[in-house]
């Protein structure tokens, strides 16, 4: 277990395969297994294949080149952002403009390079995960928890994945194609098939050392 748990990282680019229904279902339920504030199991989930994911990249991708996405449903992020997560942000980001050999300045690739979240990065499945619309933060906890056991599910049946918080921006377009109320909250998407071996999936941004967030009490 603790080597599919490194396995684990974020994959970008994926084979045009198809990933079988049976095998999402048996992710998805075994990944229910998460544990939630008195077996509450706030979460869902909806699954994108085919049209259904088409439909949505065309319409999130149009309201991006016209620069018409909107404001997620929540702030994910302290603000400011503390220095570190800052410097770790962009160590990221760089590496990732270095690999695909993008400069600093050349802000139509880096536009593209973003733009790629809102087609799922090609992958072949699309997961958009969401809460009730006055969800408390131990409610992202359990759906946190619930997150990571499917994407260590995925890992164990050859699968990769890539969280997706930026296409929050477009929450209103999803909640129109997923004919959800304005009482659910989009807290995220995900990217789900099989990876390629491009370059881009063998990036992996360096994990701090234990004594960066363990302190040991005797």
């Amino acid at each position: 277990m603790l080597d599919i748990i490194k396995k684990r990282h974020c994959q970008r680019a994926f084979l045009d395969q198809a990933v079988p229904k049976k095998l999402l279902e048996n992710i998805l339920l075994s990944a229910g297994n998460a544990a939630s504030s008195k077996n509450s199991q706030p979460w869902q989930v909806a699954v994108l294949q085919g049209h259904s994911k088409d439909s949505l990249i065309q319409d999130m991708c149009e309201q991006f080149d016209s620069d018409r996405l909107g404001k997620p449903d929540y702030q994910y992020m302290t603000d400011p952002m503390p220095e570190i997560f800052k410097t770790r942000a962009r160590e990221c980001g760089y590496g990732l403009y270095q690999l695909k050999q993008i400069s600093r300045d050349d802000h139509d690739a880096r536009r593209q390079h973003f733009r790629e979240n809102y087609t799922f990065f090609g992958a072949p499945v699309g997961l958009i995960f969401h809460l009730h619309s006055d969800a408390e933060r131990g409610n992202f906890l359990d759906m946190g928890l619930f997150m990571q056991n499917i994407m260590l599910g995925l890992v164990s049946e050859g699968l990769g994945s890539c969280p997706q918080f930026s296409i929050t921006m477009a929450s209103d377009l999803i909640r129109q194609h997923l004919n959800l109320g304005s009482d659910r909250m989009i807290v995220c998407g995900m990217a789900v098939g099989y990876p390629t071996s491009s370059d881009i999936n063998m990036y992996i941004p360096e994990r701090l050392p234990l004594s960066e967030y363990v302190q040991w009490f005797d």
